[in-house]
C-alpha cells in the first residue's frame, strides 16, 4: 500500500501540490471577494477583479517556488501565469455573470462554481505552458534572466 502511495504522489504531485497552492490562492480569492461583496458593498464584477488578483499573484509565486520549481525567466514566465489568470478571470466573471443573472444564483454560490470551473483549465495551461521546463527537460533553481 506503502509504494501505491508513492507511486501515485510521484506521478501526480505536480497535481497534488498545484491542488494544494490553488486551494490557498482561491480561498484568498474566496475570502477577498466575500468581504468585498458582503462587507463593502463592492460590486461583484469589482470585487471578482481585485480578488482574482490577488489569488493570481499568490498562487505564482507559490508554484514557481515550492511546486514547479522553475525559477528561470522569472519576468517572461509571470507574464505568462498573469494572461493565463486573466482568462481565467473573464471566464470567472463570465460564470458569475450567467448564473447571477440568468440563473438568479446567490452571489456566494457563484464565486464557488466558477473558482472549481477555473482551477481545472488554469492548471493544464499553467502546468504545459507556464512552468514548462527548460529545453534540457530540468527545473531551474538559480534565478536567471527574465
Amino acid at each position: 500500500m506503502k509504494d501505491l502511495i508513492k507511486t501515485l504522489y510521484q506521478k501526480f504531485h505536480h497535481l497534488i501540490l498545484y491542488g494544494i497552492i490553488g486551494s490557498f490562492s482561491s480561498g484568498l480569492d474566496f475570502a477577498v471577494y466575500t468581504v468585498l461583496v458582503q462587507v463593502f458593498g463592492v460590486h461583484y464584477i469589482v470585487a471578482n477583479c481585485i480578488s482574482v488578483v490577488a489569488g493570481i499573484s499568490t498562487s505564482f509565486i507559490l508554484n514557481r517556488n515550492y511546486n514547479f520549481k522553475v525559477k528561470d525567466k522569472t519576468g517572461r514566465r509571470f507574464g505568462i501565469f498573469l494572461c493565463v489568470g486573466f482568462t481565467g478571470l473573464l471566464l470567472s466573471n463570465l460564470i458569475l455573470y450567467t448564473c447571477i443573472n440568468t440563473f438568479a444564483l446567490n452571489k456566494i454560490v457563484s464565486k464557488l462554481l466558477s473558482i472549481v470551473l477555473v482551477v481545472f483549465f488554469q492548471f493544464l495551461v499553467n502546468k504545459y505552458f507556464t512552468f514548462k521546463p527548460n529545453e534540457h527537460g530540468e527545473s531551474v533553481s538559480g534565478d536567471a534572466g527574465l
